[in-house]
């Protein structure tokens, strides 16, 4: 009976499921908000792209 408890009350694998939540959570973000990433993202290496330009 002892040994049922001591198996029920371990936590070792809370945190594997913790992170497989985090991760899923954020490529869900990503593919969401895909077009509005990419276009942030053209939109800085069009400006880094000007500025060294200047340099």
């Amino acid at each position: 009976m002892r040994t049922l408890k001591d198996f029920w009350m371990e936590e070792e694998g809370m945190g594997v499921v913790e992170v497989i939540l985090i991760i899923v959570i954020l490529i869900s973000l990503a593919a969401i908000f895909k077009t509005q990433i990419t276009s942030l993202v053209n939109k800085v290496l069009k400006k880094i792209t000007t500025q060294a330009d200047k340099i």
